[in-house]
């Protein structure tokens, strides 16, 4: 698998040379904590060129002449310094910068983020580390070298609906937060980062916690989070327009703004963006557009920040799959909008089978810093959404919609083909306070929220072959789901030697969920459910030398189940909250230009929900709890900066993933023709069985090459394991282990026309692999064999997209 990595990087190795006279060497520090300052920006005058700090801070600069030079030296949240140096030979400096004297809005997110030594297991990610890869992609597809993460997508590009999965755990199970705000939807628990279209150009950083976390506001955190954290003020005012073409008819266009800091503390930032493709998958084509603006102020001590951004989008709906049969033949196949005639033949697809809708968040956050040991912080925020899909449906009963046949002269008509649309108005509200505590041994954060869900679900009937005109005015069905979400909590480190450091952390969460009204079956879904939930967290973190520490966490999480399970739930059917054991022990190693982290995790689920095949009483799958199940593994990621100019990062995943009892439930199809003597589903014992998409090994590998001035090349290779379609272990119920690469070229010029140009080239699955990433089967017996239908969702092979950026 790695024969061509391991290949490129001989090439890589083989060509690289010395020459020139005189280096500059430096390292840029915080001034106050002397902790390195990756991705600072460098300027060598004149003529010296533009350098930005590694991930260990350093910096080397080109070959340089004898002579004088200075170096303009800047970072977000920092006061730009410069430095005099006359260059008669290498030199080395250290470059220490000091922080605004306006409050960083780095404060916004603190209560959500893991404090600087904590035995958490976790990666981040910063704004230059996205931005290499940002060509169009949704968010998970930047996140996809992380170690555990799987990322897919419906039209096999990376743009419209995407997913993601970390450790086998999708986005349904992930804690997502925008600056401490939940994102996942309270009702499904899901993340939609298509109704965010290039979210990505207005980020600072991400964090990304595998297993429990730390406590956190929204869904629980039952496998993994992910913090977001947006755009910093920028210290001076800047502009950049971004234009991005490539394959499948891809065009992505952005522009952002930044007033700078003024002198009174006030700045602005502000993006506009605008994406378009037509997919891979056949008619998977997306329209979006995106906005993000914030307004800030600080001072010294206080900062406020208010910030709304938001997304459109319209998608030709690709979320059916395409049949295992017609990967080989013709694996670009969309099903969706086929429409029939009167004799059931093919006549053509819907034009508008699509879906649409709009998700715009508001933010305000405030900031105070009472004296050096207490800050506190508080967030209110507001999230609309409203939008439907719309879908061409063939021969539909009218009694599937609570309307009567149809009389037309002596024919009485009681199915038609028509087009139905199903919509989503929702708003989402709350608020947030914490105080955090530091001294010299100690850091506490107290914190709690209230947050707010009402959304309405309902649908109409927009248009029928046959149908009375009165029918579309009233929607089919109505209901409104309310969810009052309040959590508390409190969690504190203790530094106890300058070796050892404790950790605890207390979260309790009181969720009351009301359930009104009917669903699109007509069946009457009221429902009320109440949770309790207390999630303890407890760890240590011991420094056995200046580079190396090691450290063990021991968390619970507790989750609701969501709106669909309690929806497609039989009455009476009682359904169990989760509950997931989570332990995790790790080593680090931080060396100047080499990181190793390694650890181990066991992950033990209590009634976890999964899919087992059985049905309610009007054919719906339901999730079942299954009462013992567990992931277990050991990860591995590493950074190392051989040189100035080249460096290697990656990481490995190695797991197992079991549910060590289940019963499978299979329909069987013979049931109408004999109720009395045909068993409605059947059922197989199922022992010791892998968990679906829960691959049991992955891998990836980045190279980072300057081989000139100014030139970046960036290779970027990921493998994935085989993953089960169900949890049955069945090899043909599987997708097939795969290898994909990617290489990023880029140019920059600076101060030629413009302040800043770069022109990038990404050519994607660079070995034109052919893979699925996500997959759903449908299984039976019918005649006493064993029968199935299926849909899988094939990625893109080898293409290409270039970019070109000005910077003003």
């Amino acid at each position: 698998m790695f024969q061509k990595i391991l290949l490129s990087a001989v090439l890589i190795l083989g060509s690289m040379g010395v020459n020139g006279q005189h280096r500059i060497h430096g390292k840029v520090e915080d001034a106050q904590s002397g902790e390195s300052l990756p991705g600072a920006h460098i300027a060598i005058m004149p003529q010296g060129g533009h350098l930005v700090s590694n991930a260990f801070g350093n910096f080397r600069s080109a070959p340089l002449s004898s002579g004088f030079y200075r170096l303009k030296v800047s970072f977000i949240g920092y006061q730009t310094q410069t430095k005099n140096i006359d260059l008669a030979r290498d030199t080395t400096v250290v470059i220490h910068l000091q922080a605004e004297s306006f409050m960083s809005d780095e404060v916004v997110v603190k209560a959500s983020r893991l404090p600087k030594d904590n035995p958490y297991t976790f990666s981040v990610l910063s704004s230059s580390d996205i931005q290499k890869n940002n060509t169009g992609a949704d968010l998970p597809f930047l996140l996809q070298m992380t170690p555990s993460l799987v990322a897919g997508s419906d039209a096999g590009t990376g743009i419209g609906y995407t997913s993601l999965r970390i450790r086998g755990t999708d986005l349904n199970r992930i804690n997502v937060t925008l600056n401490g705000v939940p994102v996942n939807d309270p009702e499904s628990h899901d993340v939609y980062f298509v109704n965010l279209p290039d979210l990505s150009s207005s980020i600072d950083n991400i964090q990304i916690q595998r297993g429990v976390g730390s406590s956190s506001n929204g869904a629980a955190a039952f496998g993994a989070s992910i913090n977001i954290k947006t755009t910093e003020s920028q210290s001076q005012a800047s502009a950049n327009i971004s234009t991005t073409a490539g394959a499948f008819g891809t065009l992505k266009n952005s522009a952002l703004f930044s007033t700078g800091i003024g002198k009174q503390g006030f700045s602005l930032d502000g993006r506009l963006s605008h994406i378009r493709s037509d997919g891979y998958v056949d008619r998977a084509w997306a329209r979006m557009g995106s906005f993000y603006l914030a307004g800030n102020w600080a001072s010294e001590k206080t900062i406020v920040k208010f910030l709304t951004t938001g997304g459109k989008q319209q998608t030709y709906q690709a979320w059916y799959g395409i049949p295992k049969d017609s990967l080989s033949t013709n694996r670009t196949y969309n099903p969706a909008g086929e429409m029939l005639d009167s004799n059931g033949r093919f006549k053509g697809f819907y034009d508008n089978q699509t879906d649409n809708y709009q998700q715009d968040y508001y933010q305000l956050h405030f900031a105070h810093q009472f004296n050096p040991e207490i800050l506190f912080t508080a967030t209110a925020f507001l999230t609309n959404g409203k939008g439907y899909y719309e879908s061409y449906k063939n021969n539909q009963k009218f009694s599937n919609y609570g309307f009567g046949p149809v009389i037309i002269q002596n024919d009485t008509i009681r199915r038609s083909n028509l087009v139905n649309q199903k919509w989503l108005d929702n708003q989402f509200y709350g608020t947030q306070l914490n105080v955090s505590h530091t001294s010299r041994i100690t850091e506490t954060v107290f914190g709690a929220g209230l947050n707010r869900y009402v959304g309405d679900h309902f649908g109409y009937i927009i248009f029928a072959d046959i149908f009375p005109a009165e029918s579309t005015k009233e929607p089919w069905y109505f209901n409104t789901g309310n969810k009052t979400d309040f959590n508390v909590f409190a969690k504190s480190s203790w530094k106890m030697t300058r070796s050892l450091s404790l950790f605890a952390d207390l979260q309790y969460r009181k969720i009351d969920y009301v359930i009104e009204g009917t669903h699109d079956n007509l069946m009457d879904i009221s429902q009320t459910h109440y949770f309790n939930f207390l999630n303890p967290k407890f760890g240590f973190l011991f420094r056995l030398t200046k580079n190396l520490e090691t450290y063990a966490n021991y968390a619970i999480s507790n989750r609701e189940p969501n709106r669909s399970v309690y929806k497609d739930a039989n009455p009476g059917q009682v359904v169990k909250p989760e509950r997931l054991t989570d332990i995790e022990v790790g080593i680090k190693y931080n060396r100047d230009n080499l990181k190793i982290e390694s650890n181990l995790f066991y992950m033990n689920y209590r009634d976890q929900l999964v899919l087992t095949g059985k049905i309610n009483n009007v054919g719906a799958a339901v999730m079942t709890n299954v009462p013992e199940s567990y992931r277990a593994g050991w990860e591995t990621n590493f950074l190392a900066v051989l040189n100035h100019r080249l460096s290697v990062s990656g990481n490995w995943a190695l797991s197992t993933n079991k549910i060590k009892h289940f019963v499978e439930y299979v329909d069987n199809w013979n049931y109408w023709d004999d109720p009395d003597n045909q068993p409605y589903q059947y059922e197989i014992e199922r022992h010791n069985t892998n968990i679906s998409f829960s691959p049991s090994f992955t891998a990836a590998i980045g190279i980072n090459w300057e081989p000139f001035k100014q030139t970046n090349l960036l290779y970027q290779s990921q493998f994935v394991g085989r993953q089960y379609i169900d949890n049955t272990s069945d090899i043909s119920r599987s997708l097939d282990p795969y290898h994909t690469a990617s290489l990023n070229l880029s140019y920059t010029w600076h101060d030629v026309i413009f302040p800043k140009m770069q022109l990038g080239l990404q050519l994607s699955n660079l070995f034109n692999a052919k893979y699925e990433t996500n997959a759903w089967v449908y299984r039976y017996y019918y005649n006493g064999e064993a029968g199935q239908t299926d849909g899988y969702f094939p990625q893109a092979g080898l293409h290409w997209m270039i970019q070109l950026n000005l910077g003003f």
